[in-house]
């Protein structure tokens, strides 16, 4: 036999081997899906009435206005058959070329194949004609309510991103590259890492975004130095360590979300806002949550305020022998500290001096892109769901929060693991973006109900304690810090419930960049910009954009000339014990790495 024979029977025999190995992986696929729980279909997919609707107010349009939906079919089959045309005169010529492709960028279909090749060339301008219909015929949609038409908007383009060439294995070329010249190995690295995912989350389909063994909290992760001074059952109270001889005499106590983990603001040193805080001269203390299990069910949002607020604050204020504390409230966290402050004021309790809220809505008469998923459709499924489970699963809230972004947080990974077999990137972003939790099925039911859907702490009627609440209560200096492309907290919706505060000392910044970045953003990086503006927070979000300005670089430094006015005169550093309160352990502390302890472990 000939070298080539050789080479030639080599790679036949690979090819065999892996197409064995697909084989038993995919019966461990199959044992893998057999665990999946049966969940509530309320939670899996918008209800039926909502595709009513758009049906019935296509029908509606055809019947008012027959020649508008003629013209867009029209529009429609003239530029299929136009390019039909074109591709067959190409390839009738002889010639290996592709008709014109006049059509905008994306990023998609980045591979040269995609312009070059007449076969993919025709099925992604094919795809991309039938998007632009079927957007367009949901865009011109009339005599429909417009919360529904957004919906159907959004679920629409869910549909049409998921049908998009790049997503199937048959018509990927990057993927199909990668098979031949792996000699299908890419392909057995996909479904290993396909069955991994599905096996490590219970039958659900969850691609992993990062590497999980890149990291090690406490190690190479969320390493700035620190304490746990206090623990009760809701929380851990994380006290940093100075890094400067003098401090501010004012502590400045974090609350982040509960939905997702404190270490976001600590990844590394570089753009750690916790270590940037201390470097500044802050005495620091952040609140790590408990990942509440189904003992949780019970728990509620008064709990949060009464075992997680109001006890942090009085432990702080202990702990630094200081009657007034600065505040901060993350996203969720600045919601629930929005409730807290107006519970204090009415209880007239001037112990917090401040409050800075980060990408956070109190007014939810405008949620956003999220609003999607406020509707009873969803809702009741969630209840019937977290009532049946006692909590509502970080699963849930991390596919919503993804689909959302889902071409770069569900389809892009999804090929790159399952398609092409990449390992995931060792990424800590993402590695945090992994790391959900629970919300308790009480908690999530009285936020989703009371807050997002009724707009209770907006309207007046939301009660803390029994009580009702009004953001008009928030009398303190208050600092909002909200995100140009927010996806989750959107900035408009930040501005409306900010400005209804009480408070005659108000501050606004807008920060570019969406949820996260936006928020870490160190200014050694210099990458995005901020937005300000002196005077009142009042009128129209656009309105007070319009006379913004922009100054380059993070908003770090601003916030923290802002935060500084609040907190008095510099005294000696504070150090974790030093004022008698026992050192419970080491930050990033027990809670963060979903081990639980009783207060006195």
């Amino acid at each position: 036999m000939t070298t080539e024979d050789n080479a030639a029977t080599a790679k036949l025999e690979k090819m065999t081997a892996n197409l064995a190995k697909i084989e038993a992986l995919s019966a461990r696929l199959m044992a893998a899906l057999a665990q999946k729980k049966l969940s509530d279909p309320g939670v899996q997919g918008p209800g039926q009435e909502i595709y009513m609707k758009a049906a019935a107010a296509y029908l509606a349009g055809m019947m008012q206005n027959p020649g508008k939906v003629l013209e867009q079919q029209i529009a429609y089959w003239g530029k299929t058959m136009k390019h039909y045309v074109e591709a067959q005169a190409a390839l009738a010529s002889g010639e290996i070329r592709v008709p014109a492709d006049p059509g905008p960028k994306d990023r998609r279909f980045s591979n040269p194949l995609w312009d070059t090749h007449p076969a993919f060339n025709y099925l992604k301008q094919q795809y991309l004609f039938n998007a632009e219909a079927v957007q367009n015929a949901v865009a011109d949609l009339e005599s429909i309510d417009p919360g529904d038409k957004k919906r159907i908007e959004y679920f629409t383009k869910q549909i049409v991103d998921m049908l998009s060439p790049t997503n199937f294995l048959g018509t990927n070329p990057d993927a199909l590259e990668k098979a031949l010249a792996t000699d299908g190995e890419s392909l057995v690295r996909g479904l290993e890492n396909l069955v991994s995912d599905i096996e490590a989350n219970n039958g659900e389909v969850a691609v992993t975004l990062a590497d999980r063994e890149a990291f090690v909290l406490g190690e190479n992760i969320a390493t700035t130095p620190g304490s746990v001074v206090f623990r009760n059952r809701m929380l851990e109270l994380i006290q940093y360590a100075p890094t400067t001889k003098k401090v501010f005499q004012t502590p400045l106590l974090i609350f982040p979300p509960w939905i997702n983990k404190f270490y976001v603001m600590d990844l590394k040193p570089q753009n750690s806002l916790i270590k940037w805080i201390a470097d500044q001269g802050f005495t620091l203390f952040v609140v790590s949550w408990v990942n509440p299990d189904a003992s949780y069910a019970d728990v509620g949002m008064d709990d949060y305020i009464r075992e997680g607020y109001l006890t942090a604050m009085a432990e702080v204020r202990r702990i630094t022998d200081q009657a007034q504390i600065n505040t901060v409230g993350y996203c969720i966290a600045g919601t629930t500290l929005s409730l807290a402050l107006s519970h204090l004021y009415r209880a007239g309790d001037t112990s917090v001096k401040s409050a800075t809220f980060f990408t956070m809505l109190t007014d939810f008469s405008d949620p956003g892109e999220v609003g999607v998923f406020l509707d009873n459709d969803f809702l009741d499924g969630i209840e019937r769901q977290s009532n049946a489970d006692g909590m509502l699963s970080k699963t849930f809230m991390s596919r919503t929060f993804s689909y959302l972004r889902s071409n770069d947080l569900i389809y892009a990974p999804a090929i790159k693991s399952y398609m092409m077999g990449e390992a995931p990137p060792a990424f800590d972003l993402l590695y945090w973006n992994g790391d959900g939790t629970n919300l308790p099925c009480k908690m999530a039911i009285e936020y989703l109900r009371g807050l997002c859907q009724d707009n209770g702490l907006a309207e007046g009627t939301y009660k803390v304690f029994g009580h009702k609440v009004s953001l008009e209560d928030i009398q303190i200096p208050v600092c909002a810090v909200a995100c140009e492309t927010d996806h989750i907290a959107h900035w408009r919706g930040s501005f409306n419930g900010f400005k209804q505060m009480g408070s005659a000392d108000k501050t606004f910044i807008v920060s570019q960049s969406g949820h996260v970045a936006g928020i870490i953003n160190p200014p050694s990086k210099g990458k995005y910009g901020h937005y300000t503006k002196e005077g009142d927070v009042a009128g129209a979000p656009d309105d007070w954009m319009a006379e913004a300005t922009f100054n380059q670089g993070s908003w770090w430094p601003s916030w923290g000339e802002w935060l500084a006015k609040q907190s008095g005169k510099q005294i000696s550093a504070r150090i974790p014990g030093d004022s008698g309160s026992p050192v419970l352990c080491a930050a990033p502390g027990t809670y963060v790495l979903n081990v639980q302890k009783t207060p006195t472990d």
